[in-house]
C-alpha cells in the first residue's frame, strides 16, 4: 500500500511544486509588466527656468553655463582613473555610469563655481579630516535633540529603521514641528535641517564631486554599507562624515546610491522605471526626496515624470556626456 500511495504523492507534490512555481512566476511577470519603462530624452521641448541663485552664482564667477559644461567635460576626460572608478563603483550598485556623469556634470555646471581637478578634492578631504567639528545647534548635538518626543516616531517600537528611513524622518519631523516655531519655550532658526546641524563650519550646503550634504550621506550610509567595503557612518563622528562628502574614493559610492535609491524608488512606488533616462535620474540628484516625488508623481496623473532644468541639460546633451565614457 505505502508503494502504491508514494507515486500519487509524489506527482501531487510535484504539481503543487509546479503550480507554485507557476505563481510565483506570473506574479512577478506581472510586477515587471506592471513597471512602465520611461522614453529617453526630455519630455519638455525647452529647457525649464533656472534658478535665479545659480545664475547669480555663476555670473558672480563671470562664467557662463556653457563654459562651466565645457570645462567640467574636459576635466573628466582627462581623468581616466575617475572615470575608471565610475564604471567600476556603478556597475557594483548595478547603475550605468551615464548616471554619476549626469550627476557631477550638473553640480559643477549650475550648483558650484567649477571642477577644476578630482585631485583637489582629496587634499580638501585630509584638510577636513584634521578640523574638530560636531554636528550641533545652540550647543545641542544632532543625536541628542531628536531624543526629542516628537521624533519618537521615527524609532518604530524600539526596532531602528535603516538610515534612509531614520534620517527622512528626523528631517520631516524637524520640518514640520521645529523649523521656524517655538517648542516648549524655544525658538528654532526657519532653515532646513541640514543646514541647521549638518553645517558647522562651512557656508555651504554641500561638498565634494558629488556635491553631497553631510544628510545625504547619513541617509544612504546602510545602503553603502551594504554594497561596499564602506562601514557604517555615523553622526557622532563629524570627521568621517566630512570625509565621506570630500574623498572621490568613497563619496563615488555615496552617489551611486543615491541614484540607486531613486531608481527604486520610482519603479516601486511610481511603477516607472527611470533608469535608461539620465535626465531623470540628474533631476531627482539634484532635487531629494525621490521616494515622496514618486509618491506624487503617482498621484498626479501625468504620463511620465519630468525633468528639471538640471536633468534638462543632461539628456539635451547627452552625446557629449556619453563621449566621457
Amino acid at each position: 500500500m505505502r508503494k502504491g500511495l508514494s507515486l500519487p504523492l509524489i506527482v501531487v507534490a510535484t504539481l503543487f511544486s509546479a503550480a507554485t512555481f507557476s505563481l510565483g512566476t506570473s506574479e512577478s511577470t506581472a510586477q515587471v509588466v506592471n513597471v512602465r519603462k520611461v522614453p529617453e530624452g526630455n519630455r519638455f521641448k525647452s529647457q525649464p527656468s533656472i534658478p535665479y541663485a545659480s545664475a547669480r552664482r555663476t555670473a558672480a564667477g563671470k562664467s557662463s553655463y556653457d563654459a562651466k559644461f565645457d570645462k567640467v567635460v574636459a576635466v573628466l576626460k582627462r581623468d581616466s582613473q575617475l572615470i575608471g572608478s565610475i564604471k567600476r563603483i556603478s556597475k557594483s550598485y548595478g547603475i550605468d555610469p551615464i548616471h554619476m556623469i549626469g550627476a557631477i556634470v550638473g553640480e559643477h555646471t549650475y550648483n558650484y563655481d567649477s571642477l577644476d581637478s578630482a585631485q583637489s578634492y582629496y587634499v580638501k578631504a585630509l584638510t577636513y579630516a584634521g578640523i574638530d567639528m560636531s554636528f550641533e545647534h545652540d550647543g545641542v548635538h544632532v543625536e541628542k535633540f531628536v531624543e526629542h518626543a516628537q521624533f519618537d516616531r521615527c524609532r518604530k517600537k524600539g526596532k531602528t529603521p535603516d538610515s534612509n528611513s531614520l534620517w527622512s524622518c528626523y528631517e520631516r519631523v524637524w520640518n514640520s514641528t521645529f523649523k521656524g516655531r517655538t517648542v516648549d519655550g524655544t525658538r528654532y532658526p526657519k532653515t532646513n535641517f541640514n543646514e541647521t546641524f549638518f553645517q558647522p563650519l562651512f557656508a555651504g550646503q554641500s561638498f565634494g564631486l558629488g556635491q553631497l550634504s553631510p544628510l545625504t550621506v547619513l541617509k544612504m550610509t546602510d545602503r553603502v554599507a551594504r554594497q561596499s567595503r564602506n562601514r557604517k557612518l555615523d553622526a557622532s563622528d563629524a570627521a568621517d562624515v566630512y570625509r565621506a562628502t570630500m574623498d572621490p574614493n568613497i563619496s563615488l559610492h555615496y552617489m551611486a546610491a543615491v541614484i540607486q535609491d531613486s531608481i527604486e524608488a520610482y519603479k516601486k512606488v511610481a511603477k516607472v522605471d527611470i533608469s535608461t533616462n539620465p535626465g531623470l535620474t540628474a533631476t531627482l540628484y539634484n532635487l531629494g526626496d525621490p521616494w515622496s516625488r514618486a509618491a506624487k508623481f503617482r498621484r498626479s496623473g501625468t504620463a511620465w515624470p519630468r525633468e528639471n532644468y538640471y536633468g534638462w541639460l543632461v539628456n539635451d546633451r547627452i552625446k557629449d556626456l556619453e563621449g566621457i565614457l
